[in-house]
């Protein structure tokens, strides 16, 4: 789809410049440099010849010497910003069909900027070309000896392909890969994303025969669901991953509910990471640390790692980390420790961490290696260096790097120091061993790998097979009912949740106090009084919620309160009055919520209820439509998930009636684009078998026009 970027026959760079430092002439002499050969035309009305090449007044007058293809395949523009929606017409009128905009001065810039680009967009639309950018670096594809960017360094050929929404971050990619020979295929970075998006790149890179790994930099996404459709197919191929930016909640509109009080701005890129199989970098450092791993080696095929150290302190710590991470220390065989046990001195540890001592030359490091390597429990090797006065740093580094080129089984190294260090950890760098200063660095790197073959031996998730089905028409009549309404309070939101097919306590919403006492009579004692009201969003902080009340007086008394309490607590509201509901007892409190993103659509949460959730934050998300396997993820991912299956005796909580509760939901925010936020809080889940009730329910309303 996009091979003109890539391997075009010929290039234009319109807005040549003959004066060296400026973009126009940058372009022009890094395509000269970087020995691309196809025909290369500068254009400038200005100028008779540019670098020693011919110079053209517009991309129409260039001659065509192939009658199959256009005069110009590839466009590179560099012009002020309003000069170029007329040379996108020119590119139309000569046949070209993919443009690079490098110029700024678009949505980037303002409201005047911002106008500009959607007639540009409009333009390229109208004469079907593809356009990168605007306000980008260029494009860098080091298979075609192509260079169509301003970046000042041209990196080492490799199996890496990297894509980045800021072009400043990409020239210090760049300038770290070409100082650490780190080898890419194609560099691309995409600006403003116009017409070329990142779901576009990760497609054609996912079929690029000479990329292996996908990297990418991004602020924001343009279209969720095709990006998680792209990126789930190309996951499964080769790794994609990202180093996304724009983590925190900072600057946000405070949400109403607890879902959107606890999904910050980004919960549901971290959900829709999982669900696609995309491996995200929490930091700089991670990034490149993943990229050096991920290039060189394949991942384990399990999570048994074995530990190779010359100290025993620098081995304690990397098992900590191993036991903390999906990763687990192997247990090695009999055979292998009795190998070990005849060969290391007296005093060397046999078991894992393989202590080989502080007095170990490269020879000890290669036996106490290899025998890791044979051993069928052990799935990946950590091999760690502290500088000490017999260690024999580059003949270690030697050792490792042949090791590593005769197994399928990943090995990483940590050469701790520095000065004394440096030129081992630079040998392996070249032999292509990816090494870290901090083991504990190397173990993040190897869990991310083992995450990876996981997600690549998955099933893949079936969002459709044996799905439970809501009640769509009981739905449509509340919301027809309500039409107007921005927060639909308890009443009108339990009969939602019924016609999703989940459990509510019987419930009668009245006005006086002899309707509450009939109400209570009616459901039986003991019942719970809640106020109703569309204004008050949280009942427990305004005194709205009265617990087990078991006859006329106590109803009569608590209802009394319930009003004046809520009247005191926000006199403006509006009551509807309050709801008499069945007193339920027993089961453990969690809440099940939905709060629709701006990107990826509704996202569903799942969290331990009740008043702390905020609190405790104990929470898991996914995008929805769910998976049936996907919902039992976000049940396990909790840290107090054990407190549902049972926890010092306790019978297991009813874990299938929460499965089956989100998947509900997850089909109503899929049917009802029109509901942006919900909150099933707390739900209630009893004993195994015996299901799980929803005693407080809210939804959002979304206004359109």
């Amino acid at each position: 789809m996009l091979e003109s970027f890539f391997r075009p026959a010929s290039i234009a760079v319109v807005g040549a410049s003959r004066t060296p430092g400026k973009v126009g002439y940058d372009v022009l002499k890094n395509l000269i440099d970087a020995g691309f050969k196809g025909a290369i035309y500068p254009v400038n009305p200005n100028a008779d010849e540019v670098l020693g090449l011919r110079c053209y007044p517009d991309v129409p007058s260039i001659p065509r010497t192939d009658a199959t293809r256009p005069a110009v395949e590839l466009a590179i523009v560099v012009l002020p910003a309003k000069a170029v929606p007329d040379v996108i017409d020119q590119c139309g009128e000569a046949g070209t069909r993919a443009v690079i905009i490098i110029s700024s001065g678009f949505k980037e810039s303002g409201e005047e900027g911002r106008a500009l680009e959607l007639e540009l967009g409009r333009r390229c639309a109208k004469h079907g070309i593809r356009c990168l950018g605007p306000n980008c670096l260029g494009v860098i594809s080091n298979a075609d000896k192509l260079n169509a960017s301003f970046s000042a360094v041209m990196p080492p050929a490799g199996n890496i392909a990297f894509f980045s929404q800021s072009g400043a971050l990409g020239t210090a990619v760049l300038d770290v890969c070409a100082g650490e020979s780190i080898g890419i295929s194609r560099f691309v970075s995409i600006g403003n994303k116009m017409d070329i998006d990142e779901s576009d790149l990760i497609e054609a890179l996912g079929d690029d025969a000479s990329t292996h790994v996908i990297l990418g930099y991004l602020e924001s996404i343009n279209n969720g669901a095709k990006f998680m459709d792209v990126a789930r197919r190309v996951t499964k191929k080769k790794p994609v991953i990202i180093l996304k930016s724009g983590r925190t909640a900072a600057g946000a509109r405070a949400a109403s509910s607890h879902t959107g009080s606890l999904t910050g701005s980004d919960a549901a890129y971290e959900a829709a990471f999982k669900q696609c199989g995309v491996i995200r970098a929490q930091s700089v450092t991670l990034f490149f640390d993943y990229v050096r791993a991920f290039s060189t080696q394949g991942p384990p095929k399990g999570n048994a790692v074995a530990i190779v150290t010359n100290a025993g302190g620098p081995g304690i710590i990397t098992t900590d980390t191993i036991e903390s991470s999906a990763l687990k220390m192997a247990e090695l065989s009999p055979e292998t420790r009795a190998a070990l046990a005849a060969q290391l001195p007296r005093g060397a540890n046999v078991h894992n961490p393989i202590d080989v001592l502080g007095d170990a030359h490269a020879d000890r490091y290669r036996l106490a290696i290899e025998a890791a390597i044979r051993d069928r429990n052990v799935d990946s090797v950590i091999v760690i260096l502290t500088p000490q006065t017999s260690t024999e740093v580059e003949q270690t580094a030697a050792v490792i790097a042949d090791a590593a080129k005769g197994t399928p089984k990943p090995i990483l190294a940590s050469f701790m120091g520095s000065f004394s260090t440096e030129r081992g950890a630079r040998l392996l760098e070249e032999r292509g061993v990816p090494n870290y200063a901090h083991p504990e660095r190397a173990v993040q790197t190897l869990n991310a790998m083992y995450s990876y073959r996981r997600w690549t031996e998955a099933e893949p998730a079936a969002a459709s097979a044996g799905l439970p089905t809501i009640d769509a028409a009981a739905v449509r009549a509340v919301l027809k009912e309500n039409k107007g309404a921005r927060e639909l309070g308890e009443h009108q939101s339990g009969r939602i949740v019924d016609a999703c097919g989940l459990c509510t306590p019987a419930s009668i919403l009245v006005r006086t106090a002899e309707q509450a006492v009939a109400a209570a009579e009616q459901i039986r004692y003991p019942v719970v009084l809640k106020i109703s009201s569309d204004d008050i969003l949280h009942k427990s902080d305004a005194a709205g919620v009265k617990l087990n009340l078991t006859d006329e007086e106590e109803v009569r008394m608590g209802f009394a309160r319930i009003m004046q309490s809520a009247r005191a607590y926000k006199p403006e509201a509006r009551i509807d009055g309050v709801l008499v509901q069945q007193m339920v007892r027993g089961g453990r409190e969690v809440i099940v919520g939905m709060k629709r993103d701006a990107q990826f659509g509704p996202l569903i949460m799942f969290g331990i209820g009740g008043i702390y959730v905020e609190l405790l934050k104990d929470v898991s998300f996914r995008v929805a439509p769910l998976s049936r396997a996907e919902a039992v993820e976000m049940i396990e991912e909790l840290k107090m998930s054990r407190l549902l299956k049972g926890f010092r005796g306790e019978p297991s909580a009813d874990i299938g009636a929460v499965v089956d509760c989100l998947l509900r939901i997850s089909q109503l925010a899929v049917q009802f684009p029109e509901l942006s936020e919900c909150d099933l809080n707390p739900l209630v889940v009893f004993e195994e078998g015996k299901g799980a009730v929803a005693l407080d329910s809210r939804f959002s309303i979304q206004q359109h026009g």
